[in-house]
């Protein structure tokens, strides 16, 4: 009987074990699930911030949401449109300002491309934090000349001052560069107010811009304005209220534009206290004062511009837009331009840095996910019934249902040692009865199968594929799951109950049972061991996690009910005998049979029994196990639906997240060459940092519609000039469309400039025949190097057809004046925090000078580049000796056209239109 207790407990404390292991492992699992799907979640958060930040840094925030909104949308919904989606919208009472820099060729000529770039990096650094704080949209970099508006997407009254203050804000901070390089350079700034059409253009690298009159005027105003001062037009001067001092500015005597409108023109006079005057009355502080201005309030000469300190900001408090410890680094760096870098060792701490914070964040998360699974509220959220605690949502149950549960197999291991535990119980109280042997071995060997085939899905190595594919079938189907559980308990049950109802035979009534039961088997002696038993097969009903409670409690009850039909039927009499002898031998309270005949016929009347019957007692001990153990499985599985429901929730964020994530990755790399955007959303960059790259051998275009200007009408049948910007924007959609041609793949779109379309050719880190000035140029030949320059002519008269075949569609007749070049550039991002892509040097500039000194429907090179491609069998037409700003008389020649077929590099030869059209 010791032995039988000391296994009793034995197999109560492994199932516990094996209960709680199974339990913790799931929990744990469930955690680190969790834990990974927060930390993608909050990584990709972080980079969907990233790109959200550089997407608007880039374009405003309605224009953004909108792209993002129509990208969405079905291709079936996208084909159903009869144009090209534009994003142009009309924005009235805005000013806009133009600040040029004057003397850059000077500039240029002291310094190389590169120092130019880092320079101009910085210098546009700053008017991008003077452009936060003056409240102005960045609209575009178009070389040494940085345009802005106020008031727009929101409108602000003080949209004129505000402006006002950011060009005197400029024309200080040239200063600096002026006293680090020893040259003459200054600002030119002008400022015009009124309506403007905002938007961008085409289908690719989409770069927000501004069309309209007034932005034409306003331009014009910073072209015959005076270096060093802020030229203003009558309606800017009109919102500004007498907040500035301002004199005659006479830009008609500059500007043939301006004469022939008509328009009157001003300067200010810029006097510090009165900047400081417009400042406070405008709800700017004084840290948003421009940059010191000058001491002065005599007249408005440049010479009146004087600079106290290194950096270019006079001294007073609150002047100066920068740090003190960046005004140190600044003055503490004699040689100009070096934008500051972070060391080796900053960086590292940086990141360390940052990896703790990121660490922090994730726990705080995940503090107050468990948080939220401990109250139990998930669950509540999601609408479960009370009793059942399914899903009410068909859906979501099926999606738990179907969770593949990889612990079934040790569940039914722990049934065989149920089993095992119970068939020695029963042996050590009765070693003479055979049943308990033949029990034992069958009911093995069954739960064996059992175990057997619900192992073979989780280790499909082990056991042939027929039988692992059973056994996942049985894992992946609910009912087959359930009747394989049922099975499990069945096996235990019948074991036991066949084994109770064997004892039966010795029992010979109760005439002999106090004077032989000794000589009878041991289970009439002991027959409360058989309910303890029963007892381990309720445990072993709750370790199969694979079924829900509802089935468990379905199987706790057969068991209960098979047990107590037999302790107060088939056993009665045992138990009666058993209560008779243990309570006399210990003289426990009893009371006499005669009150307990209708209860326990068949014994004598003078016989006495406990006060509760063993019977009822042990009927009730197992009935309130199967309640306490409905208790556990049902909390083991409101928890473990909270884990699915907490995992769910956290995937379907990510989820969530990862797609807003691919819609943003796609918008950012649609505005910037892909390998930039990876550089800028990989870490964070300040705004003096540079990306640059040389390449020595690419290939640059222009291509202008130089009559679009002469179609351009802001009347009301135009929809105030909406309706012709949309009929360029289907032009600059059709040349987009021809990059997506495999031919032109080494082809990037630089930008758009109005209704100029400027690309290059090998500025693409991936594409072979592009020219690093790192790569080994030896490995290529001559032909192979400069096939994207034969790609770029391709694309130019791929240009001209598409064109032509609008033409004949619309019934007009616009025609591209086109130049290129070849040769080496600097390609790179201006400005950190807003980056504005493009190239730089004298091939850019080449290149512009041969489509604005060109002829309309032809296409204008220089003799090297002519010698080049009439080597791809490109046919020339002489034109001659041109003259050519700043670079005296060239030689030029008019592209006509392609004798031989454009071959694809890894496919066909492919006649395109313009190489059987042009005969000229």
């Amino acid at each position: 009987q010791i032995l039988a207790n000391v296994f009793l407990y034995l197999c109560a404390i492994a199932v516990g074990i094996m209960s709680y292991y199974m339990a913790d492992r799931k929990h744990r699992k469930a955690f680190l699930e969790a834990r990974q799907s927060l930390e993608v979640k909050m990584n990709l958060e972080e980079q969907s911030q990233q790109q959200e930040n550089l997407m608007l840094s880039i374009l405003p925030k309605h224009v953004a949401d909108e792209m993002l909104k129509d990208m969405k949308k079905d291709e079936s919904q996208k084909d159903q449109q009869q144009f090209n989606t534009m994003y142009m919208y009309r924005h009235e009472n805005v000013s806009i300002l133009f600040a040029d820099i004057v003397g850059f060729t000077q500039l240029s000529s002291a310094c190389s491309a590169q120092e130019l770039v880092k320079l101009l990096n910085e210098l546009f650094a700053r008017f991008d934090k003077l452009a936060a704080k003056y409240h102005q949209l960045r609209i575009k970099i178009l070389g040494d000349c940085y345009y802005c508006i106020c008031g727009l997407p929101d409108y602000r009254e003080d949209h004129a001052v505000c402006s006002i203050l950011m060009g005197l804000a400029m024309v200080e901070a040239i200063s600096y560069v002026r006293e680090k390089t020893k040259t003459g350079v200054d600002m030119r700034v002008g400022v015009h107010t009124g309506t403007v059409l905002g938007g961008v253009l085409g289908q690719k690298r989409w770069q927000y811009d501004v069309w309209s009159t007034d932005v034409t005027v306003a331009n014009k105003m910073e072209a015959g304005g005076i270096p060093g001062r802020v030229h203003i037009s009558q309606s800017t001067m009109d919102c500004l209220k007498g907040e500035f001092d301002v004199e005659p500015g006479d830009g008609g005597s500059r500007c043939d534009y301006l004469e022939e409108k008509g328009i009157e023109t001003y300067l200010i006079i810029a006097s510090k206290p009165e900047v400081k005057k417009t400042a406070t009355q405008n709800g700017l502080n004084g840290s948003a004062l421009p940059n010191g201005a000058p001491a002065s309030s005599k007249s408005s000469s440049p010479a009146l511009i004087e600079t106290k300190e290194p950096n270019g900001s006079a001294h007073s408090s609150g002047s100066t837009s920068e740090k003190p410890e960046e005004q140190d680094a600044q003055a503490d760096n004699p040689s100009f331009p070096n934008p500051r870098r972070r060391l080796r060792l900053q960086d590292l701490a940086d990141r360390v840095v940052d990896a703790s914070e990121d660490e922090h964040e994730l726990n705080q998360l995940l503090n107050e996910a468990l948080l939220e699974r401990e109250s139990a509220q998930v669950v509540k959220k999601r609408n479960t019934f009370l009793l059942s605690m399914r899903f009410m949502d068909p859906e979501m149950e099926t999606r738990y249902s179907v969770e593949k549960e990889k612990q079934s197999g040790a569940a039914f291991s722990c049934s065989c040692v149920v089993l095992l535990c119970t068939a020695l119980v029963e042996i050590l109280i009765d070693p003479w009865l055979m049943t308990n042997y033949v029990t034992f071995v069958v009911g093995e060997i069954l739960l064996l199968i059992l175990t057997i085939c619900s192992l073979a899905a989780i280790f499909p190595r082990a056991f042939p594929k027929k039988l692992v594919a059973f056994s996942t079938w049985i894992d992946r189907t609910r009912w087959a799951r359930n009747t394989w559980a049922m099975l499990a308990i069945f096996i235990l049950v019948m074991a036991n109950v066949v084994d109770m109802l064997s004892c039966l035979q010795y029992y010979t009534g109760p005439s002999n049972a106090t004077a032989g039961m000794e000589t009878k088997g041991g289970c009439l002696e002991n027959p409360k061991y058989y309910n303890y038993v029963a007892v381990l097969s309720l445990i072993a009903t709750i370790m199969l996690v694979q079924v829900s409670h509802m089935v468990k409690l379905t199987l706790m009850l057969l068991v209960a009910g098979a047990v107590a039909a037999i302790n107060l039927y088939a056993w009665r009499p045992v138990f009666d005998e058993y209560d008779h002898r243990r309570f006399r031998e210990h003289d426990l309270p009893m009371v006499t049979l005669e009150k307990m005949q209708g209860f326990t016929p068949g014994l004598n009347g003078t016989d006495r029994l406990p006060l509760v019957p063993s019977k009822y007692s042990m009927t009730v001990m197992v009935f309130l196990m199967m309640l306490s153990f409905y208790y556990f499985s049902r909390h083991v599985e409101k928890l473990a639906r909270t884990l699915f429901l907490w995992k769910i929730e956290v995937h379907d964020q990510k989820e969530r997240v990862y797609e807003m994530r691919r819609w943003n990755e796609a918008l950012v790399t649609n505005m910037l060459p892909e390998h930039v955007a990876r550089h800028f959303l990989g870490s964070k960059k300040r705004d003096e940092e540079l990306y640059s790259q040389t390449y020595d051998e690419i290939g640059v275009m222009f291509a202008s519609l130089p009559n679009f200007a002469d179609f351009y009408t802001e009347e009301s049948i135009n929809n105030g000039g909406i309706e012709c910007l949309r009929f360029l924007n289907e032009i600059i959609s059709d040349f987009d469309s021809l990059l997506d041609n495999p031919k032109f793949r080494v082809i990037t779109k630089i930008k758009t400039i109005g209704s100029t379309y400027m690309a290059a050719s090998g500025v693409t880190p991936d594409v072979n025949t592009n020219g690093f000035a790192s790569s080994n140029k030896e490995d290529k030949s001559e032909r192979e190097r400069w096939q994207h320059l034969a790609d770029l002519a391709d694309f130019a008269l791929a240009m001209k057809d598409t064109l032509t075949n609008i033409n004949n569609q619309s019934f007009n007749n616009f025609m591209l004046r086109i130049g290129m070049n070849k040769g080496g550039v600097l390609a790179g991002v201006i400005g950190a925090r807003k980056p504005h892509y493009d190239i730089w040097g004298n091939t850019v500039n080449v290149a512009s000078r041969m489509e604005s000194t060109g002829v309309m429907g032809n296409i204008q090179v220089v003799e090297e580049t002519q010698v080049i491609l009439r080597e791809y069998g490109f046919r020339f037409v002489r034109r001659g000796p041109i003259f050519v700003k700043g670079k005296g008389e060239l030689l030029t020649f008019f592209l006509k056209g392609r004798d031989k077929p454009a071959t694809f590099p890894n496919g066909p030869s492919v006649t395109l239109p313009h190489q059987v059209v042009d005969n000229s």
